[in-house]
């Protein structure tokens, strides 16, 4: 399972809302390789499901992710922050043994 705290749910609605994105959109989180720990997190709004997607139902927000994404993803929050020092989404990965500073990389 994927998860989103109560706040980047509300952001993500906000977003869809400010987009008018249809019903038919979801959230897509995967992982690719980059960054300065190895590999890196990806998040965005899609419409076109995949063969092998693995599909989540968060209170109403469709989270989507491929097969190989979720062996990384598996029981990760997805969480928003409007801070000080960063505003914007990051992940809470229990997954991940190494972080970048910057939090937008990881390592297993």
């Amino acid at each position: 399972m994927i998860y989103i705290s109560d706040k980047a749910r509300q952001k993500v609605e906000s977003l869809r809302a400010e987009g008018s994105l249809g019903p038919d959109y979801f959230l897509r989180v995967s992982v690719v390789g980059g960054g300065c720990s190895g590999l890196s997190y990806k998040l965005d709004f899609d419409n076109e499901p995949k063969p092998k997607d693995q599909v989540f139902d968060n209170d109403g927000i469709k989270v989507v992710t491929d097969l190989k994404s979720f062996l990384y993803l598996c029981n990760t929050t997805l969480e928003f922050s409007e801070g000080l020092n960063g505003k914007g989404f990051y992940f809470n990965n229990p997954n991940a043994a190494r972080t970048c500073g910057c939090g937008e990389s990881f390592s297993v």
